[in-house]
């Protein structure tokens, strides 16, 4: 299991994320992205260093890392499955293919496995319309979802 840096660790990296961005025009997403980057997730320590730089309030960052749904809040599992929920992917089956893959993963929408290896999260559209259903899993398009494709991926993300 992968140790977590140390609050200081993390405020002092943070601070030096805002240092190189702050003069940035509209700092605060790249900001925030950076982080994420770095550390799988925006860190709830990061967001006071963030707010006083940035003569923001605490409250004000938190809204617009919990508004934008590609934050995330805790580190997401070692692989992440997008799930597209959009009408298109609908239309091709998609609800049977979700119930599926939550079935096989044993997780919901929005959760991590226990053992940190997967995490699912649902999307709204990721242009393979003509592929439907689809998912992108660590980043990579996978179209036509079928029982045979959700074992494989079940079983890559399990591996």
């Amino acid at each position: 299991m992968t140790m977590q840096p140390a609050s200081t660790d993390i405020a002092a990296r943070a601070a030096t994320v805002v240092a190189e961005r702050r003069n940035l025009e509209g700092p605060l997403l790249p900001i925030l992205h950076e982080l994420q980057a770095e550390f799988g997730h925006v860190p709830q320590e990061a967001l006071p260093v963030i707010a006083e730089a940035l003569n923001l309030s605490k409250a004000e960052v938190h809204g617009v890392v919990t508004f934008y749904h590609d934050f995330r809040r805790e580190p997401a599992g070692r692989h992440v499955i997008k799930l597209c929920r959009a009408e298109a992917c609908q239309s091709m089956g998609g609800d049977a293919v979700a119930a599926r893959l939550q079935e096989l993963l044993g997780i919901g929408f929005h959760e991590t496995a226990k053992d940190g290896s997967v995490t699912l999260d649902p999307v709204y559209c990721l242009g393979l319309c003509a592929c439907a259903p689809a998912a992108l899993v660590d980043g990579e398009p996978v179209g036509r979802l079928d029982e045979e494709a959700l074992q494989a991926i079940a079983a890559e993300v399990r591996a």
